[in-house]
C-alpha cells in the first residue's frame, strides 16, 4: 500500500477492524464499523443531504482524514465557506497525495469525483469554481471524514 501519511490520533474504520490493507476489507466488514450513512456514502457513492454534515460549518484548526482508512485528506487552512451545503476545500494535502480523481457522468452531469487513493472511499466531487489560489472547490461529504486537532 502506498504511503498515506496517516495520523495515529483517530481510530479509522480500518483500524477498528484490526486490518492494515483496505483492499482486504469485505463489504460486510465495512458495514460493521461504519454507520449506515457512512457506508452508503463512502462505500456506495451516495451523497449526504446538503447542510446536514457535522463539518459543514466546522472551522477549527486541524486535519481532515478519511473516515474509512485514516489517510490525510485536507488541512483546515484550505477550508472555506462556499455556501454549497457541504464542507469545501481549495486544495488537498500534498497535491492529491491521498486522492484520486475520476470522471463522473452520473445523473446526467459531467463532474469529477474524488475518492480516497488508499481505500477507494467516495469523498465527493471537485469543481473549477473555487478561490483564486487554486480555482478548485473540493465539495466533500462530512460523513466520509474524521477530524484531528
Amino acid at each position: 500500500m502506498a504511503e498515506s501519511r496517516r495520523s495515529s490520533l483517530s481510530k479509522s474504520a480500518l483500524e477498528a477492524l484490526g486490518k492494515k490493507d483496505p483492499k482486504q476489507v469485505t463489504s460486510e466488514e465495512w458495514k460493521k464499523v461504519l454507520s449506515p450513512l457512512e457506508y452508503s456514502v463512502a462505500r456506495e457513492g451516495d451523497t449526504e443531504r446538503p447542510f446536514s454534515g457535522k463539518f459543514e460549518k466546522h472551522f477549527e484548526p486541524g486535519l481532515y482524514v478519511c473516515r474509512c482508512c485514516g489517510a490525510q485528506l485536507f488541512k483546515s487552512e484550505s477550508k472555506f465557506n462556499s455556501g454549497c451545503g457541504w464542507p469545501a476545500f481549495s486544495k488537498s494535502v500534498d497535491n492529491d497525495l491521498n486522492i484520486v480523481r475520476l470522471k463522473d457522468t452520473s445523473m446526467g452531469m459531467n463532474r469529477v469525483e474524488v475518492r480516497c487513493k488508499q481505500c477507494s472511499a467516495h469523498l465527493g466531487h471537485v469543481f473549477n469554481d473555487g478561490p483564486k489560489e487554486t480555482g478548485e472547490r473540493y465539495c466533500i461529504n462530512s460523513c466520509c471524514m474524521d477530524f484531528e486537532k
